[in-house]
């Protein structure tokens, strides 16, 4: 009952030794059959003692010292004089673990691979190296692919930025049935047309993806990813809210003839200030970028001669000028909430920073004195009443309120964004647009989606109409990922696990062996 793999042989005796537990065992049966003929033999040529490694017992290392029989063959005619005896469920051929033992050590190796696997191990009691725990690993049969009707496939990154796979997925039972070393359509192509039968194809909105899966099932219909539809959806928008940022900013009041009168000019103490080498840098930049693309040269190799990554070398090449680049880098301070107060109560003769800092603290401020007594300087110095002009949102934020759930847009946004789209007649036309495709989407009503691009096209963003162009390019899967119910939430999923898994090895292991990882965890 309790070692059932024990059951053919008799223990004989069970002893302590200085590193772990002793069996010492015989087999029960009397006779044992020819590996080659199959044939009975009692008669013993010799005997030999045979060492495995067992299962821990009371945290103890366990070792079986079996006693082996070699039996000769009683057929004259076999090629196999001698052989010796295996013990079924106990033994094979040159192993050196039990199956029990050989079976935990498969699953340490799946679940940890090589160093984290052995570091286990030892806590276990079972002793083990990791390149064992590898070859276990490798030894693992494959599970069978079986018929896929349904296949999600993505990429991921073996190194980000340089070496890519792709994961197939059975949609239908979330199973990774397939790792592939790139992300190549030629590759793709060629898993289909030896696994025929998929019907429907989950993707993203990668052309190689969408070039390979009518190659290799020019039958089947891709379904585009929705999530990837809305995160395409928010690029183009942030693109266009930058173009338009100078109508971000909150116009300033224009003062009445007496005002003007009474009131000297206030500096703005934000145009005096002195550049920073930041900001200067980042001039230089834009400029040299923008000359390098009026001769001509790729944004990559623009990259290459400046230094920077390809990402930075779009962000200045899509900016409609230095000012977007500007405005997308202001960072708020923790007094921008208090600045009203403050204005209130500097114009109603209170100069003290310290005793301000505490009334604000009192309202939930939690910078210092010091952050105050700046922001009052430029007054002390003019003797202007305070006028605080609110921070103009930042490009990404107004995207966020334009193509986020309105419920979970506070009003203060939403009067914000509402005047925004009353100083902007394109901002307007646009975040109409991102609530008639977020409908679509939701509602998955794809058979408006015609009708919404002609409108999209109809505004004349250039900035939307780069991704309604994309839209046309792959119309049937878009509209069939607007329509049908399966997404790529499944592929996103089990690419996560994926890459956990290749933390665990610490990003140092060979694709067959994260391969071997992905397939053939339970």
């Amino acid at each position: 009952m309790l070692l059932p793999h024990l059951g053919n042989v008799l223990v004989e005796r069970v002893y302590r030794e200085a590193d772990g537990v002793v069996f010492e065992a015989r087999a029960a049966a009397a006779t044992a059959r020819c590996p080659d003929c199959g044939t009975s033999s009692a008669r013993v040529h010799g005997r030999y003692q045979r060492s495995l490694a067992d299962l821990a017992v009371g945290g103890q290392p366990v070792v079986i010292r079996l006693e082996v029989r070699r039996f000769r063959c009683r057929v004259a005619g076999c090629a196999r004089v001698t052989f010796a005896e295996q013990i079924d469920g106990l033994t094979a051929a040159h192993a050196r673990y039990s199956p029990p033992l050989r079976a935990a050590l498969t699953g340490i190796a799946l679940a940890l691979a090589g160093r984290p696997g052995a570091r286990l191990a030892a806590v276990l009691g079972l002793r083990v190296g990791r390149d064992t725990l590898l070859q276990l690993l490798r030894r693992v049969p494959e599970p069978d692919v079986g018929e896929v009707a349904v296949l999600g496939v993505d990429d991921f990154a073996l190194r980000k930025g340089h070496v890519y796979g792709s994961i197939l997925l059975d949609m239908a039972t979330h199973r990774p049935v397939d790792v592939l070393p790139d992300r190549e359509a030629a590759t793709l192509a060629a898993w289909l047309q030896a696994h025929p039968g998929v019907q429907v194809i989950c993707r993203d909105r990668a052309g190689a993806y969408a070039e390979g899966a009518r190659t290799g099932a020019p039958d089947a219909q891709q379904v585009a990813d929705r999530w990837h539809l809305w995160h395409n959806l928010c690029e183009a928008v942030q693109r266009v809210v930058v173009r338009h940022s100078t109508c971000l900013p909150e116009p300033e009041p224009s003062p009445t003839p007496a005002q003007a009168d009474e009131q000297p000019p206030r500096i703005d103490q934000a145009a005096t200030r002195p550049e920073t080498p930041a900001t200067a840098r980042l001039r230089e930049r834009y400029a040299a970028v923008r000359e390098m693309l009026a001769a001509g040269m790729q944004r990559k190799v623009i990259a290459a001669r400046l230094g920077v990554h390809p990402d930075t070398v779009a962000r200045y090449a899509d900016a409609g000028s230095i000012n977007d680049l500007l405005i997308s880098k202001h960072r708020g301070s923790k007094l921008d909430p208090f600045k009203d107060y403050l204005d209130a109560r500097w114009n109603a003769g209170c100069t003290d920073a310290v005793r301000l800092t505490e009334e604000l603290r009192e309202q939930g401020y939690r910078g210092t004195s010091r952050t105050v007594r700046r922001y009052l300087e430029p007054l002390r110095e003019t003797g202007s009443p305070a006028t605080h002009v609110p921070t103009p949102p930042k490009p990404r934020q107004v995207t966020s309120w334009m193509t986020r759930h309105p419920d979970e847009v506070s009003e203060n946004k939403k009067m914000r964004l509402k005047a925004i789209l009353a100083r902007c007649p394109e901002l307007h036309t646009l975040n109409g647009l991102v609530a008639d495709f977020a409908k679509i989407l939701c509602n998955r009503a794809g058979e408006r989606l015609t009708a919404w691009l002609d409108a999209a096209d109809a505004a004349d963003l250039p900035d939307l109409n780069t991704f309604t162009a994309g839209l046309r390019r792959d119309l049937a899967a878009v509209t069939n990922g607007l329509t049908m119910t399966w997404n790529s939430g499944a592929v996103e999923g089990t690419v996560c696990k994926l890459k956990a898994i290749k933390r665990t090895m610490y990003g140092r292991a060979n694709f067959d062996l994260l391969r071997k990882r992905v397939l053939a965890r339970p």
